[in-house]
């Protein structure tokens, strides 16, 4: 497994002309699609290409439980804010109370996710599938650990605020994605990516199930 180098603007740019030419091309198109800090570059970047999505379907990583989807932390506002109010989808799907029974399911039936992106957590996380989740996990609601809690506190006023569980796509499913795009952002996610991508392949490092996919694509910037 490569790891991509490249600058951060660089990245999201390729990844989002990948995505354009994926929808452009295609009569239907289905995207897997994260939050957090990372991906917002790739989303600027779509909002700036004349792409028309209203023959894709989105289906959102995760979503905390606990938070009404107005709430400005809650990832139904991130997207709303970052991508949906921007441009017009099919439809756009989160594993909230009313869907998580059955979003895999609907993955299933919309046939598969063509291009899954995704972020990485400092313990190795991918969604929010925690150290310990084991590779045939599916959409559910999961406790997070302290330390992503520590590293999500920092968009919320205090750590006190930040919700304790969430609902999250599995490992499985994420690996049924037919394209995968992993991006690491920063310094501090150097050493758990290299440990994810040329480590063994082991519960206490979700993201490296990866290894595993077989198309996979894995970037990372400074």
């Amino acid at each position: 497994m490569r790891i991509r180098r490249n600058t951060y603007q660089k990245v999201c740019h390729q990844i989002a002309s990948t995505i354009k030419k994926l929808v452009n091309d295609s009569e239907f198109s289905v995207l897997g699609l994260a939050t957090g800090s990372t991906p917002i570059g790739i989303y600027e970047q779509l909002r700036k290409m004349d792409v028309d999505f209203k023959k894709t379907l989105t289906y959102n990583l995760d979503e905390y439980v606990g938070l009404d989807k107005s709430h400005p932390q809650s990832y139904k506002y991130f997207m709303n804010e970052h991508l949906f109010k921007h441009k017009e989808f099919h439809s756009n799907n989160f594993p909230d109370e009313k869907l998580c029974p059955y979003y895999d399911s609907m993955i299933d039936n919309s046939d598969g996710i063509d291009i899954q992106i995704l972020g990485i957590g400092t313990n190795g996380h991918i969604a929010f599938n925690e150290p310990g989740t084991p590779r045939d996990s599916v959409t559910r609601i999961v406790d997070l650990t302290e330390n992503t809690i520590k590293d999500n506190s920092r968009f919320f006023n205090s750590i006190d605020e930040v919700p304790t569980q969430a609902r999250t796509m599995g490992i499985e499913t994420i690996m049924k994605s037919k394209e995968i795009y992993l991006v690491a952002q920063g310094k501090h996610k150097k050493e758990i990516l290299e440990k994810a991508m040329y480590g063994d392949i082991t519960p206490e490092i979700p993201a490296s199930f990866l290894q595993e996919h077989q198309n996979l694509k894995v970037y990372y910037s400074d």
